[in-house]
């Protein structure tokens, strides 16, 4: 058994430390990725309408070209 100092006059053990393990199955549910916000699950097929980009482009827009014209030139 190895053992390092962790302290003057203390010494640890290396198995303590690192306790054998084995695999565990990780199931991949892409709903729960932890880097998408407020997912939900759809059905086969859906798709979303194209008018909810076409007004997230115009709101976008429109606070763009707002806060430019509270600065004057």
């Amino acid at each position: 058994m190895t053992t390092l100092m962790s302290a003057p006059g203390r010494t640890m053990s290396m198995t303590a430390n690192n306790p054998p393990t084995g695999q565990v199955a990780v199931t991949i549910d892409p709903a729960r990725r932890p880097d998408v916000l407020l997912r939900r699950r759809h059905p086969e097929g859906h798709q979303m309408s194209a008018w909810w980009m076409i007004g997230a482009f115009v709101a976008v827009s429109v606070a763009v070209v707002g806060l430019v014209n509270m600065f004057p030139a």
